[in-house]
């Protein structure tokens, strides 16, 4: 039998996207069953998701009584699948024609991720219809230190976006080494399972050719984490530098992100500080340590200057910018 993908929705408020998102999955003929996993949403979530399922017999919905946040959702859901493999799709997202069928050809991989092109909604019909003729799909490995160093800053953007891969994860290893989520994350989880994954011994390979539409909208939420999320993701991270048998060059690039988290936790502290007890208490804790003060304010200037936009946040007027550039192109115009 060909291999089979469970793919996992984890839906919060999403009654207007979650029918494209569900239905971009079922249109691909590897997919055994989507997972719809209402995460406790106070619009008609649960009224969509129901519809799909008379639609379509591959659609299961669990519905969630509480908001327990999209890591526990998808636990949920890798506790209720049944194919192969795994693919997380988020619910105002899709999938492009045929992704599920090319990353399969690299089934030799416990990973298999592609490129992701971030549009905005109103591109988002061309961007499906797009040929890609000029992307070859070969895959390659990626190891664990180049995949860290893929999300430390980059010029231009608030933080580089390996992290937002959504590879096809195969559920046999996930549940062979006792993976799952980390429940207390509601930023980074994402990045945190593939690490613990890569440290388990899970091969990767990575291509160019875009698979994956994210569907970028203004207000995002991945601008509004704040100092709780950021100190929990410092915590995760810090735990990765405490596996035995680090190589020193991914145990370098784990200590390069881990600062750049720690510097943006307290970035956001300050502000969070400034704004609910005022000046003098933001300040105090600005100079509590020595090296704290240059990068926060470093940080204040570049903001003012627009110059950390979110990699999430980030997409074109027209067109797609792709997470991958190819032959050094980081946007594409649709054709």
């Amino acid at each position: 039998m060909p291999p089979s993908v469970t793919v996992i929705i984890a839906a919060y408020n999403a009654q207007d996207t979650l029918a494209r998102a569900a239905r971009s999955a079922l249109s691909e003929p590897e997919t055994a069953e989507v997972i719809i996993v209402d995460d406790a949403s106070q619009d008609d979530t649960c009224g969509v998701a129901r519809n799909l399922a008379r639609e379509d017999a591959r659609v299961r919905l669990i519905p969630l009584e509480d908001n327990q946040g999209p890591a526990n959702a998808r636990n949920r859901a890798l506790e209720a699948a049944t194919a192969d493999y795994v693919a997380v799709l988020d619910s105002d997202d899709v999938f492009l024609p045929g992704r599920l069928a090319r990353l399969l050809t690299s089934v030799d991989a416990d990973m298999v991720a592609d490129n992701i092109a971030f549009v905005a909604p109103e591109n988002l019909d061309m961007l499906i219809e797009q040929d890609w003729i000029d992307i070859t799909p070969e895959f390659t490995p990626l190891g664990a230190a180049a995949f860290v160093r893929g999300n430390l800053q980059a010029r231009g953007v608030a933080r580089s976006e390996l992290g937002f891969l959504k590879p096809v994860m195969a559920r046999a290893f996930l549940a062979r080494h006792g993976l799952r989520y980390d429940s207390e994350l509601r930023l980074g989880e994402d990045y945190d399972l593939y690490v613990r994954m890569l440290l388990a011994g899970a091969r990767l390979k990575l291509t160019r050719y875009p698979g994956y539409a994210a569907v970028v909208r203004p207000g995002s939420l991945s601008a509004e984490h704040g100092t709780v999320e950021l100190s929990h993701l410092r915590d995760r991270l810090a735990a990765h530098l405490q596996t035995n048998g680090l190589s020193p060059d991914l145990a370098h690039a784990m200590r390069a992100h881990l600062k750049e988290v720690e510097r943006k936790r307290d970035h956001r502290a300050f502000l969070d500080l400034r704004r609910k007890r005022g000046a003098g208490a933001a300040l105090r804790y600005l100079f509590e340590v020595l090296d704290r003060p240059l990068p926060v304010m470093l940080q204040i200037a570049r903001d003012k200057l627009g110059l950390t936009v979110s990699a999430g946040e980030a997409a074109p007027a027209r067109g797609a910018r792709l997470l991958l550039p190819t032959e050094g192109q980081g946007s594409v115009q649709l054709r």
